[in-house]
């Protein structure tokens, strides 16, 4: 086949909700070309965000229970999809599921909603659940994003994306290179919403306050950021390094945002030393400040691409994922996660 028609599914650490784009793919003169022909995100109830939240702290047998009424609610979320956008016949569904548990150092990661139950419910094909082989194989099991960067997006020099976490890929002597580089809204939201806003719009919060140098000082000594990739985040990292310095640190909420603003803008900055155009999305791209202080302490220009690439390229790559385990092709790059070889990953379900 030369054209797919995918439904895209992906949640985020950010835990906005599901986003679910419906994506055209063409591959013709050995290049990949896309349209996203319709998207939206069905945001989490309070009750899920919470689940969501603390699955992390539950036991293996609570989340295999979690696992599957999440995978219901992913088809609850597909089906109303289908049904609101009256697509055209699709393919099959490439989904992501939602990361409840990511220790590869462990050998271990785990992606909720990725049950063959998930095809049977949607009576759909299904790709789906594509980190664990690569964690198996001694990877990190993430960033997947880079291998669709390299395909879809090549015309830049580097691909950033600021969710939970922010990552980033390029190439480097012919080779996909990528990892996470520090958290974002992961640790901004939590405390905006401390201030009664879901998250810090715009950067005004940030801007209004002064960062302390001396919270600045300890978080830019954690060991993880003399690491070479490839290497990668999870909340568990979070929980263990990261927020017990700000807990610590006595300061407002204000404080913490405007600190972790300018330590977040500082280490994507020193990321991006010797790239030229740079492609920015998710959620944390509308930071504007963020944005600015990034601009202020690199010569990298920042480009925002059109809204529905901007806010559901991740979901449009695992789409891409999809098409590429349908066709047995690599989508996972040994050079990106450090996995003993680069491999074709995804479990596929029919109705």
């Amino acid at each position: 086949m030369k054209s797919y028609s995918v439904i895209g599914v992906m949640s985020g650490t950010s835990l906005d909700g599901v986003d679910l784009a419906h994506c055209q793919f063409s591959f013709e003169n050995n290049t990949w070309t896309f349209e996203i022909k319709a998207a939206i995100t069905y945001p989490y109830s309070s009750v899920w965000g919470e689940k969501l939240q603390t699955a992390h702290q539950h036991s293996m047998e609570s989340l295999k229970s979690l696992d599957k009424d999440y995978t219901i609610l992913l088809a609850d979320y597909i089906s109303r999809f289908l049904r609101e956008h009256e697509l055209p016949p699709i393919d099959f569904i490439a989904s992501h599921g939602h990361t409840v548990l990511h220790q590869p150092e462990r050998g271990l990661t785990y992606q909720i909603g990725n049950l063959p139950e998930l095809a049977k419910l949607t009576g759909h094909k299904v790709i789906c659940d594509f980190r664990v082989e690569d964690v198996a194989l001694g990877g990190q099991g993430a960033p997947l994003v880079p291998l669709g960067d390299r395909l879809l997006f090549g015309d830049y020099e580097a691909c950033i994306n600021l969710g939970g976490f922010a990552n980033i890929s390029f190439e480097s002597n012919d080779k996909r290179i990528a990892y996470d580089i520090c958290p974002v809204n992961k640790v901004l939201n939590p405390y905006a919403i401390t201030l009664g806003v879901e998250f810090d719009e715009g950067g005004e919060i940030a801007k209004a306050s002064t960062p302390n140098k001396n919270l600045l000082l300890k978080l830019d000594s954690l060991k993880y950021y003399s690491e070479t990739a490839p290497k990668s985040l999870g909340i568990e990292w979070l929980e263990a390094y990261f927020f017990p310095l700000l807990e610590s640190s006595g300061l407002s909420s204000e404080e913490i945002i405007a600190t972790c603003t300018h330590h977040f803008a500082k280490k994507i900055a020193n990321s991006l030393r010797n790239s030229s155009r740079v492609l920015f999305t998710g959620g944390g791209a509308l930071n504007s400040y963020v944005l600015e202080l990034i601009a202020s302490q690199t010569q990298a220009q920042i480009i925002l691409p059109d809204a529905k690439v901007l806010h559901y390229k991740e979901a449009l790559i695992f789409a891409l994922l999809g098409v590429l385990r349908d066709r047995e092709e690599t989508n996972v790059l040994a050079s990106v996660t450090g996995s003993s070889k680069d491999h074709s990953a995804g479990f596929i379900y029919v109705p």
